[in-house]
């Protein structure tokens, strides 16, 4: 191996996030991509104008209505498997998003916990072998 030569666990076709490691383990494009698809399926599942969203427990009856999002967000993290880092990214993105788009705080509030727990849940789940 001369000087400059790349070395064999780096390989130098791979940039940035494609090459692990640090670099990888901050990467958050495809979190904040998906977290803010997850937001965008709320806001048209729940127009503000629609549903009382202002107390905790209507807000979390709302939330047993979102089968397609957790399928979603089991296929997400089973295929990115995102570390501890991106899912605290995701669950900030998932709450910024929901009060700058004016929900009442107890939605904010059970629908970030609860897309937060099924992440982190999801992403933890091993296949079988």
């Amino acid at each position: 191996m001369r000087p400059g030569d790349p070395l064999p666990y780096n390989p130098p076709h791979l940039t940035g996030a494609e090459q692990g490691g640090m670099l990888g383990w901050f990467s958050r494009k495809h979190i904040d991509e998906f977290a803010d698809s997850i937001v965008a399926e709320l806001m048209q599942r729940f127009p503000q104008a629609g549903i009382d969203l202002t107390t905790t427990k209507s807000a979390e009856k709302a939330m047993k209505t979102l089968d397609r999002i957790f399928s979603r967000i089991s296929a997400f993290a089973a295929e990115r498997r995102p570390n501890l880092y991106q899912k605290a990214c995701f669950g900030n993105r998932i709450k910024w998003g929901l009060k700058e788009a004016g929900y009442p705080a107890p939605f904010v509030e059970v629908a970030t916990r609860k897309l937060m727990t099924y992440m982190v849940f999801a992403s933890g789940a091993r296949p079988a072998p």
